[in-house]
């Protein structure tokens, strides 16, 4: 069995148990959902979350300014927030979600897209670690103010202009975290408004594809080659990811990390900019 090239990105419950109290560790919560889940994911965190953990709330920690859900922030508004949170230069930080793996990449996406490449996601999230009966608290963490310097990476985002031209030059694969019947259109999408289908050449990898389904835990290495290989990928050439808004989009950008790819994006309006537009092209 062939190990991850980038083990770092991705840290064990058992990792998190043994170092949860050194002083350079820092853990978040970055749980979201979806109105339809009827899940607070804030209310969720006070009531019960990993020691210490404080709350990056991604539809606040965003450009509020734009019409588009949770787009990447400036560099100010993202450095300003999380040195509040306690997270700056010289922290090892560990994300983690309610779900097991799903929101927690795209916050890990967002510190490595501003400058900060020392942060990995809890694999199997709090689920594996309730299940595994390790210590919760309810009590609200106390963070001491940390510096933090925040400068975007802007090859690692993607926007609407891009992937427009990509469609005739075809340099980058445009990889669709989605469910399968949305991403052919057969499916409603969770948003009112918003047209079914697909960026025309992109190709449908749900990131469930990526994630064992009995504890939500990420395939090894092996599983993830394999979850490639069956829908065509081509390990020599660039790569886009996308999907509702770009969350699960990062799970895949993860899954490649993991693998040792290094030019991959996250189209960050994704299906929540391109599924409203009316001059957007669509397959389904």
């Amino acid at each position: 069995m062939t190990s991850y090239t980038n083990p770092d990105a991705l840290v064990s419950t058992e990792w998190l148990a043994e170092h949860i109290n050194a002083p350079d560790v820092r853990v978040v919560d970055a749980s979201f959902y979806l109105p339809a889940e009827n899940r607070n994911a804030r209310q969720e965190y006070e009531d019960c979350h990993i020691p210490g953990a404080v709350f990056f709330d991604i539809d606040e920690i965003c450009d509020t300014d734009s019409d588009l859900p949770h787009m990447l922030p400036s560099p100010e508004k993202f450095s300003s927030r999380v040195r509040r949170l306690g997270l700056g230069d010289g922290n090892r930080i560990v994300v983690y979600d309610g779900w097991g793996i799903r929101s927690a990449p795209r916050v890990w996406w967002m510190f490595r897209a501003f400058g900060h490449g020392d942060v990995a996601v809890l694999d199997g999230g709090l689920p594996k670690w309730r299940e595994e009966g390790r210590a919760v608290s309810d009590m609200p963490p106390v963070p001491r103010e940390r510096h933090f310097t925040a400068r975007l990476n802007t090859t690692m985002v993607r926007d609407y202009s891009h992937v427009l031209r990509n469609i005739d030059r075809k340099k980058e694969q445009v990889l669709d975290a989605r469910s399968a019947g949305r991403f052919s259109g057969s499916d409603p999408e969770p948003r009112p408004g918003m047209r079914g289908g697909h960026i025309p050449g992109s190709v449908n990898l749900p990131y469930t594809d990526l994630l064992r389904k009995e504890d939500r835990t990420m395939l090894d290495a092996d599983g993830l080659r394999a979850a490639l290989a069956g829908i065509g990928f081509d390990s020599h050439r660039p790569v886009v990811t996308t999907c509702g808004s770009g969350v699960t989009a990062s799970v895949i950008a993860l899954a490649l990390h993991l693998l040792g790819h290094r030019e991959v994006a996250v189209y960050d309006g994704s299906w929540s900019e391109w599924g409203m537009r009316e001059d957007a092209p669509i397959e389904t």
